[in-house]
């Protein structure tokens, strides 16, 4: 029979929530464990309870009990559905969760003109990277937007880039052309394209990878030091493929860096 300390940890879990302009990525921890991960399209609409019967279902289709689920941290970069995920996570498990917002402690110096600018969501993975890598760091985040973060090697937060996501280009490619075909964002075979959807693909892809590759380095004559390159987000294994500066992809970074601002703010 398990004794009093396995049966406390068994209970203490943690839902992370990250909500951000086209995704809502979500996990648990239990302790440092990273239990279980979903990602879900960002729904403005939604109300508390349609998102309390859907995160509900994926929570018991995983194997694990919601009345497990003792607190709760989120970031948000969508105003309106932080009030509506407060709204779930006190009525489907019983506590308010931390949000990240001024005034929370990160650990993090944002050395930037308006710190209150910074999307919350930056400040967590700066958190996260610091922690696991130490620093200097830069963070490439490739969501909507492909978001380029440095953090220097004391953990001080100290600005960086933000360029439109590739999925959005793409988008916008398609929607503003008359004949260019949507296309599956893939890595390209070769540069020279012998085909549209081909050429599309090699101008999106490696176009991106020479973005990245192109801030990183001008990033690094700046900083006049070498830096880790982490990648986040729902490209960065594809772009990591083809920007070999690119040196760890850690598809959890942001869920991590919630944990950790969690601990700072639990007492």
């Amino acid at each position: 029979m398990p004794g009093t300390e396995s049966i406390f940890w068994l209970i203490i879990m943690l839902l992370a929530i990250d909500i951000g302009n086209t995704n809502i990525e979500l996990g648990i921890f239990d302790g440092e464990n990273l239990k279980a991960t979903w990602r879900l399209a960002t729904g403005i609409h939604r109300m508390p309870d349609e998102y309390g019967n859907l995160i509900l279902g994926l929570v018991n289709h995983q194997g694990l009990s919601a009345s497990r689920i003792s607190d709760a941290v989120l970031c948000s970069v969508v105003p309106p559905l932080t009030a509506t995920f407060e709204e779930f996570c006190r009525n489907y498990l019983g506590t308010t969760p931390l949000v990240v917002q001024a005034g929370i402690k990160t650990g993090v110096r944002i050395c930037m003109d308006n710190p209150r600018e910074v999307g919350t969501d930056r400040i967590v993975n700066a958190v996260a990277a610091h922690h696991l890598y130490k620093g200097p760091v830069i963070v490439i985040d490739m969501g909507t937007a492909t978001t380029f973060d440095v953090v220097s090697k004391e953990g001080d937060y100290l600005g960086g880039a933000i360029a439109p996501g590739i999925a959005i280009s793409t988008e916008a490619l398609f929607n503003r052309t008359a004949v260019l075909p949507r296309v599956e964002l893939i890595r390209p075979k070769q540069a020279i394209g012998r085909n549209t959807i081909a050429a599309m693909q090699s101008g999106i892809v490696l176009g991106y990878a020479g973005l990245i590759e192109g801030i990183v380095a001008r990033i690094k004559r700046e900083l006049k030091d070498e830096a880790r390159v982490v990648a986040t987000g729902g490209y960065a294994e594809l772009l990591a493929q083809e920007a070999p500066v690119i040196e760890v992809v850690n598809p959890n970074l942001t869920l991590i860096g919630l944990r950790l601002i969690h601990e700072m703010n639990k007492t």
